[in-house]
């Protein structure tokens, strides 16, 4: 296949408003690829390339100059293999040899199928074709059932994969995709909910209340003495944690996934900052933090899958194997103990709590309305479009942020992209401010005056007081005095919080 009708499909899907047209163009270029382009054409469409990041930026990309192809000649294969030099490429002269594939790349491709591939390498597609999209476009180039080749994408995690089996493959080929210990699986979401009494409400019966930590996400695999840890994007840290990978091989099971959060602890065995946690969770050098594993969920043991379980029955299995690395938790209908309960959690140091629905399945991939997050202050999860220079004691330093929210549904621009809500300087410590003035321009796209304007990647954790209706955005909202409680580097901006979470806050 050649790599223009990538490109034609893009501009086809960009076009369009229409879902339905954007599933339809989508589904037509997987109906000609072949089996092994497959993964490749799903990894271009995201704009999330199957060799992962490869540590090309845009400076670089842009000194690149080549005169373009007059014809489209360029294949699907071609490009695959320059971004596998373009990822195998280190050591001494890296720098020349990633310019000289690129190069050489540049002067195959037409004009218009490098900026598909500049945009591409950047993940700055932005053509609608987002992932739910694409699983869509799946199932109706390949006749089989959305519910069937969804459920198969979230237990292999693999979108490129699962679109190679349900073209090549039967219903039942999809039907046979479960749990493999390890091999991740994507992990089940929450929704949010103002208080407990809330939450409560929405369910039937009794919920676990439980501690919701300011911690990281981790997904624990262990198959006799083989353990692998995940965390919430899928990424494997094993290596990085060897106290979790410790903690999983003392457990009284051979075969085992575990759903949980890891944070540092004090001296007094208190939570430590979350940056503390996320300083170690990225390096096995800092031996003196050590992390401590909390579980909250059980997906498979010893050989049965629990993924359709109701919790109650996962969670009492989760108790007997991993004992005090449970997170505490409470089963109650009472909203007057559910909030007793949140205190305690509060007053020990925790962002709040989880509350979850006893007779829920655990719904892979899926941010639905059976676990709901209480947290006393508001926080959201944002994300970076640009950065002001700072003055007085900032000179020299990125300080002002230019925060946007999730527009899923495109009313704004593109679905799937980012509107901006608000600016802020508050909170960042100067230890912050060097690690912003440093990262920053590793993504930069373009400069102003007084700004460096960043690829929409790196989320934030925002603290607010509320939002007030606004002209000056687009989204109509913008927010109330709004601070930075940390980076949160373990997230990827699909999962930041949308447009229509903030108008949600705002009053009749």
């Amino acid at each position: 296949m050649l790599f223009h009708e990538v490109r034609e499909s893009v501009d086809e899907a960009t076009a369009t408003a229409s879902r339905t047209a954007k599933i339809d163009a989508v589904a037509r270029l997987l109906a000609r690829a072949d089996a092994e382009e497959l993964p490749v054409v799903v990894g271009f469409l995201l704009a999330r390339p199957r060799q992962g990041r490869i540590g090309i930026g845009w400076r670089t990309l842009s000194d690149i100059s080549a005169e373009p192809a007059p014809e489209p000649a360029l294949t699907i294969a071609e490009v695959d293999a320059a971004l596998d030099a373009l990822a195998r490429a280190g050591g001494d002269g890296v720098g020349a040899r990633r310019t000289e594939i690129l190069g050489a790349l540049a002067a195959r491709a037409t004009a218009e199928e490098w900026d598909l591939l500049r945009r591409i390498v950047l993940g700055e597609l932005r053509s609608g074709a987002l992932e739910g999209v694409v699983l869509d476009a799946i199932a109706r180039a390949s006749g089989h059932p959305t519910a069937v080749v969804r459920r198969a994408a979230m237990l292999s995690g693999d979108l490129g994969e699962t679109a190679r089996l349900a073209m090549t493959g039967t219903a039942h080929d999809l039907d046979a995709v479960g749990l493999v210990v390890g091999r991740g699986v994507l992990p089940m979401l929450a929704a949010t909910a103002p208080s407990v009494t809330d939450a409560l409400a929405a369910f039937d019966g009794p919920a676990a209340v439980e501690y919701k930590l300011d911690g990281a996400r981790v997904q624990v695999h262990r198959d006799g003495d083989d353990v692998r840890v995940f965390t919430r994007s899928l990424a494997d840290i094993t290596a990085r944690v060897p106290e979790i990978v410790a903690a999983a091989r003392a457990l009284p099971a051979e075969r085992v996934i575990l759903d949980g959060e890891t944070l540092a602890l004090d001296e007094d065995g208190g939570p430590r900052p979350f940056q503390d946690t996320m300083a170690r969770f990225g390096s096995a050098a800092d031996a003196q933090t050590l992390l401590r594993p909390w579980f909250f969920d059980l997906l498979h043991l010893d050989g049965a899958d629990l993924l359709d379980a109701p919790l109650a029955e996962r969670r009492a299995a989760l108790a007997a194997l991993v004992g005090e690395h449970i997170i505490p938790a409470l089963h109650t209908a009472d909203a007057d103990a559910g909030e007793r309960f949140a205190r305690e959690a509060l007053a020990a140091g925790h962002e709040g709590v989880m509350v979850k629905a006893l007779d829920a399945p655990y719904a892979a991939g899926r941010r639905g309305k059976s676990w709901l997050k209480v947290k006393p202050v508001l926080t959201f999860d944002l994300v970076v479009l640009a950065a002001e220079w700072g003055s007085g004691r900032r000179t020299g330093l990125l300080s002002n942020l230019h925060l946007a929210a999730r527009d899923p549904e495109g009313e704004y621009g593109e679905p799937g992209g980012f509107v901006m809500v608000g600016k802020t300087f508050k909170g960042l410590t100067d230890e912050t401010l060097r690690w912003q003035s440093a990262h920053l321009p590793t993504i930069e796209t373009r400069r102003t005056a007084g700004a460096v304007h960043v690829r929409p990647e790196t989320v934030v954790e925002i603290a607010i007081d509320g939002v007030q209706r606004s002209t000056r955005y687009p989204g109509g909202v913008a927010l109330r005095f709004a601070r930075v409680k940390g980076y949160r580097p373990d997230k990827d901006a699909r999962e930041a919080d949308t447009i229509g979470a903030l108008r949600a806050l705002l009053r009749p």
